[in-house]
Order: C-alpha cells, then structure tokens, then sequence
C-alpha cells in the first residue's frame, strides 16, 4: 500500500555512535558520531566513519570532533549538520516529503537540552520531531514488557553516559544518569598508559585496547580450563624520548586501569536500586538487572555488576543495537507509547 507520507526514522544520537533506523527497514546504518570540520570557516568535509578514520591525524586545517559530549549536544551547528547528514543519508537526498524523526536523549537531561535535541532535528529536515528517553528505548529494545505493572531494570551503558532507571506501567519511576561511559573508559587507559609506561597513546588505540583486552572482572581462582589473560602489543610515542615506542599490556593491567570508571558505573546502578520501592524491587531480584549499550559488551561487566550490587544483571542480546530498535518500534507503535514521547 502506497502511503502518501515521509519515511519514519528513528535515531539513536549516541556520544561514541549513531545509529538510524528507518520503519519498514529496520536498522539502516550504524556510524560513529564523528564529524570533520575546516577550521577557518567550520565547513563539514566528513561524517561518521570517514571522519573517525581522521581523528588524531588531521592536517592543521582541518578539525576531526566528537559534536555530542556525555550523551547531550555540545555544538548545536554541527550536530545539526550531522543530523541533516544522516537524515538525507537513511531518507534519500531527492524527498518530496519531510521525515518523521525521533531521536533518543538520556533520561537526566535538562529542558534547554532537549529543546536543543528538537530544534536541531527541525532544522536538519523534520517534519515532525520526537523525543524519547534512552532507558525506556533500551527496554523496548531488548523486548522487555514495559507496559506490565512489574519493575524491570535497564541499565544502557553508552559512550558518554551511563542511564540507568526502573520502569513499570510503560513509565521511568526512578532513573539515574552518570556521564561516565566508554570515552572515560579510553580515556582511563590512555591515562593509565602514560602514567605507568610513560607512553602517549590516541583516542582509537585506546578504544581498540578496551574491546580486544577489557576485562572488568578478573575471577580470583580461575579454573583450569579458563583461558589464559589477554595481552596486546600497543605502539605510541614515548613521553621522554618523543619516540614511537611499543609495548605489551595485559588483561590485569586493563583491568586496574578501568576499574574506577567501572565502579561510577556501578554506583550509579546502586543509586537507582537504593530508591526503587519495595514492590518493584522484588521484581527486579525476581528478573535480573538487563544491560544494554556498547560499553556493557566488556568481557565479565555482568559478573562485576552481579558481585557488587547482588542482583542478577544479564547483557541483552544484541546490546548495542538495543536502543535504536526500541526508538523503531515506539515510532511504528507511536499510540502505545505516546505518554513516554515529547514532540515538537
């Protein structure tokens, strides 16, 4: 059946990545959110992967940023150059008519910057803008049954930020959001390898290192048949010499490198366990503690958040894609959830 209206499009604006999800289609691109910018006249030359491949390695006239910092805009005209890029990119240049976009935001954040979120999805070519906030996608992503009267969990552990909330009837009933994610998790590393081994490493060696050796929970006694710890050979520039150097890390180290930025996270979690009433609360311990976000797939994270919070916590499938299917499905079932969505 032809529908005489614009596609439907739903983003989920990560701080580390983007994805789109167009209805009918389902999941049409994934792309680090990224974009690269002339210096003088702040044009944009690249977005998403184009851009990322030239962060740290940009000539003096051109800038490779990240437009979105813990999970809120941090420079409105280029976030709004980037939402254009991906809207034309998902709808098709050449549309008669305007998309209607909804795009997820954490759920902490203030009125100015959800209008900030609205107006720029206006400006990059919206019919209509929606808003929904990341816990409540996340659950309906990993296919919980939001509109039960139980309390479930989501913890979304982004790039920027870390969303954690207790929904029940279709509703956030209490929510926490702490801006530490996977940026601080690289950053931790990056840190951790200069303090210690007195080596500079970038942004993407960083990242690399957290997904090939992560590990947040190194088992004390750890049976025969487990594997042997990770290592990896990492080049950088010395501090001392200004040298390129390499040198080999190993899984314990990663792990005494991240493990404060894992227990933010995890405070956070604790926080919203503290104030959940008594009756939901059951129902969680009942149910588990269900983990979404790209920052959640590090090697034992559950097991971390199992030990210290003593509710059971599970990775849903498919975790990173979690919050983009659920911003899909709320827009194709935009009735169902409409108390949960703001619109401009």
């Amino acid at each position: 059946m032809f529908s005489l209206s614009g596609k439907r499009i739903g983003i989920d604006l990560g701080t580390a990545n983007t994805l789109v999800y167009l209805v009918g289609q389902g999941i049409v691109l994934n792309e680090p959110t990224v974009v690269a910018v002339t210096a003088e006249e702040n044009r944009v030359v690249a977005v998403g992967k184009e851009a990322k491949e030239m962060l740290g390695r940009t000539p003096g006239n051109i800038v490779a940023l990240r437009p979105l910092r813990d999970g809120v805009i941090a420079d409105y005209t280029i976030t709004e150059a980037m939402l254009s890029y991906f809207i034309d990119k998902a709808a098709g240049r050449s549309r008669f008519f305007k998309p209607e976009v909804m795009v997820c935001i954490p759920s902490g954040v203030t009125q100015v910057e959800r209008r900030a979120v609205l107006d720029a999805t206006m400006a990059a070519g919206a019919k209509i803008a929606y808003l929904i906030e990341e816990p409540l996608a996340a659950a309906i992503g990993a296919k919980i049954p939001i509109a039960q009267a139980a309390g479930h969990m989501v913890v979304d552990v982004g790039g920027g930020s870390t969303e954690c909330a207790v929904i029940s009837l279709g509703g956030v009933v209490v929510h926490n959001s702490v801006r530490a994610g996977g940026n601080k998790i690289d950053e931790a590393i990056a840190n951790y390898t200069k303090k210690k081994f007195n080596l500079l490493v970038g942004e993407r060696t960083a990242e690399e290192i957290k997904i090939a050796i992560g590990n947040a929970y190194i088992e004390e006694n750890p049976t025969a048949s487990a594997a042997e710890p990770g290592k990896m050979e990492i080049r950088g520039r010395d501090t001392i010499t200004g040298l390129p150097r390499t040198i080999e890390l190993t899984e314990v180290q990663i792990n005494e490198a991240i493990h404060p930025v894992l227990l933010q996270i995890v405070g956070a979690v604790k926080g919203v366990l503290e104030q959940t009433p008594p009756e939901l609360a059951s129902d969680i311990i009942d149910k588990g503690v269900v983990m979404s976000g790209g920052t959640s797939l590090i090697k034992n994270f559950d097991k971390l958040m199992t030990k210290l919070t003593g509710v059971p916590c599970h990775v849903a499938e498919d975790a990173l894609l979690c919050v983009a299917k659920g911003t899909g499905v709320a827009l194709e079932n935009i009735e169902l959830y409409k108390r949960s969505i703001s619109k401009k």
